[in-house]
């Protein structure tokens, strides 16, 4: 069915991908960039990001343009009974389905995971969600940002004396899109043992909760509610943000070595030694002490010049940069994380693998552009899939 050439790790898995929003196809996308072939289906409406923005790219949002290369879109109506047998009809020889509708939903439509793994036994069934079929919040719905405030996640983010604020991405549905794509490939693992499929439950809230390192530890080691500590770790110092004389530094300094080699280029070895900063506990003890410390010392220099002097000897940093300085940065292009299909410009992938890597092959799919070649490709004749769109079960 795949209108190009396909390579890659995954060549030759078949993924059904009935998710929609960012969790779902996130995951899907990092599986057509390997190689799989991943059939998109929409409802008659799209994907309700189709119509986040702007910015548009033609009549698509980019935030639906980010998740979607490399598919085959078709626009199927699951709600009526023609369309879900479409929907059987793609999973004969499917490998993968992944869905993120509200749990239940599949139940509803006679295409619950029993009946699913009765009629393809080695399918792999990945249902991503708010907070999981059962228990006290099961079937509820949940957003992104939602859940970084129910999960905790926006109780430790922002300034000490300000307001919690929600990460300034969507760092949960990512999450659960790489939570879903490894138990996929886990799942995937296990089949080539026996030879059978198994249902995945992944759930944001999950995912959330699991993203609360080191605060849940630090919880567990000391009984105390983590804090809001602005850009400061709350197990390490100096790894902060820092006045320079021009715009801030940020300096990520692990260990003793490394603080001694930042002293040590800022002219103040003796800083090493210092009982108050002579190790990270200590140097945790004494943060403000520190930070005035530092930042002495640091209103002597430019930012960017500084940085490229300390990391290239020893101490990770960097200035804050703006998202258009990463877009043109060349070591952004050199790790080929910059992608180009013709118009299009995406994020290329951090996965990189030797023998079988990554393509870009084709970018994401108008709303029903493949519906006719997909089908064509399942053998179903012009005839009825004419009257599916006459009825207006299908589109595109």
């Amino acid at each position: 069915m795949s209108p190009a050439r396909v390579t890659g790790a995954l060549q030759g898995l078949r993924v059904i991908d009935l998710s929609r929003v960012l969790g779902g196809p996130y995951c899907t996308q990092a599986l057509a960039d390997h190689g799989a072939e991943v059939i998109k289906l929409e409802p008659p409406g799209g994907d309700e990001t189709r119509g986040w923005g702007p910015p548009f790219v033609g009549e698509t949002a980019s935030y639906f343009v980010g998740v979607n290369r490399n598919k085959q879109g078709i626009c199927v109506d699951l709600s009526r009974e023609e369309g879900r047998e479409v929907l059987w009809q793609l999973l004969d020889g499917a490998d993968v389905l992944v869905e993120n509708f509200k749990p239940g939903t599949l139940e509803r439509w006679g295409m619950d995971y029993a009946k699913l793994a009765e009629r393809y036994p080695r399918l792999i069934h990945c249902a991503i969600s708010g907070f999981g079929p059962d228990g006290t919040l099961g079937g509820l719905p949940g957003y992104d940002a939602a859940i970084q405030a129910m999960a905790g996640l926006m109780s430790v983010n922002g300034e000490s004396e300000g307001p919690a604020l929600r990460i300034g991405l969507p760092v949960v549905d990512m999450v659960t899109g790489l939570n879903a794509l490894s138990g996929i490939l886990l799942a995937l693992a296990e089949r080539e043992k026996s030879g059978l499929g198994q249902s995945l439950d992944i759930a944001l809230y999950d995912c959330a909760v699991s993203l609360l390192h080191p605060h849940l530890p630090n919880y567990f080691g000391n009984g105390r509610t983590p804090q809001r500590s602005g850009n400061a770790h709350p197990n390490i110092a100096p790894y902060d943000s820092y006045r320079t004389a021009t715009e801030p530094i940020f300096l990520a300094v692990g260990n003793d070595r490394q603080f001694a080699k930042l002293v040590s280029h800022l002219n103040a070895p003796e800083l090493a030694h210092d009982a108050r900063f002579v190790d990270n506990r200590s140097r945790c003890e004494h943060r403000r002490e520190l930070k005035e410390s530092l930042e002495r010392l640091l209103q002597a220099h430019a930012c960017e010049p500084l940085a490229a002097e300390l990391i290239r000897g020893g101490v990770p940093c960097g200035p804050v940069q703006t998202v258009d300085a990463v877009a043109r940065h060349p070591h952004t292009r050199h790790r080929q994380l910059i992608v180009e299909i013709g118009a299009y410009r995406g994020t290329g992938t951090p996965i990189k693998l030797s023998r079988t890597p990554a393509t870009y092959r084709t970018p994401p799919p108008t709303l029903g552009g493949n519906t006719r070649s997909v089908l064509d490709a399942l053998g179903i004749d012009a005839t009825t899939q004419q009257r599916l769109f006459d009825a207006g079960v299908l589109k595109g």
